[in-house]
């Protein structure tokens, strides 16, 4: 297993949509380690650690999101530190 670590930006109707909650469950799901946030400038903040294959799909799915949001961009930036311990939502930055 190749592991991949991730930085995500994801712009657009990403707030007040359940956007988080929809990160934390698929991210658990693909058995993911990191953390996602909101900012204040209204994007959504993640962070993805895990098997490289399944960051690839969540940051697939990250470009829909969930059912209410309108993603208009999905920034990503390769890190070289592991996320470690389970996927959790942090407080606003």
């Amino acid at each position: 297993m190749t592991v991949r670590t991730v930085h995500v930006m994801i712009s657009g109707l990403v707030q007040g949509v359940g956007y988080r909650a929809w990160t934390e469950r698929e991210a658990n799901a693909r058995r993911l380690s990191g953390w996602v946030r909101n900012r204040r400038g209204g994007e959504v903040e993640a962070v993805f650690t895990g098997d490289e294959a399944d960051v690839a799909a969540m940051l697939f799915a990250c470009h829909a999101g969930p059912r209410m949001a309108r993603v208009s961009a999905v920034d990503v930036d390769e890190r070289d530190s592991a996320e470690p311990g389970l996927f959790r939502v942090l407080p606003d930055a």
